[in-house]
């Protein structure tokens, strides 16, 4: 079982990098279908603001960084209800393919925001949590090391 959440319950809670990769690909998907859609303009909105959000967000693959992760925890349901109602409204101009593809990719992101652990993981400072992170820390001092040696032997 995995931890406790903030609410009691006993579930397993996704980082939050896996959490903006799949606003990035849900919202590449929504615009890729807007893109060949014969009413394009709805699909293709929701789709640049999935991956908006997800750019503006204060997390590891956000672009901008901008938003926290705390106030980017409501936009998220903001934004899946936004896409749910455009597609759901009869009278807005969008194929069937496309307000299928809407709901579910809303589905999608519900289900993704439920699984997120949003809050950041708190590390003990100069303690490696595992292998890759002590590989990933060794690659990058030895990377520095190798340009900082670079640049001394250039100086005169």
């Amino acid at each position: 079982m995995g931890p406790v959440t903030p609410s009691g319950e006993n579930r397993y809670l996704r980082p939050f990098w896996l959490h903006q990769m799949a606003e990035y690909i849900i919202g590449l998907v929504l615009v890729g279908q807007g893109l060949q859609s014969p009413s394009p303009m709805f699909p293709t909105l929701a789709g640049g603001l999935v991956v908006l959000n997800a750019a503006l967000v204060e997390g590891p693959l956000g672009a901008f960084r901008l938003v926290p992760r705390r106030l980017h925890r409501w936009v998220d349901v903001a934004v899946i209800g936004l896409i749910v109602l455009a597609a759901v409204l009869p009278f807005v101009d969008i194929d069937n393919t496309s307000r299928t593809l809407m709901i579910v990719m809303s589905g999608v992101l519900g289900f993704v925001w439920w699984n997120t652990r949003f809050q950041p993981v708190a590390r003990p400072v100069g303690v490696p949590i595992d292998r890759a992170d002590a590989m990933s820390r060794f690659a990058g001092r030895a990377v520095g090391g190798a340009v900082r040696a670079v640049r001394n032997r250039r100086a005169p």
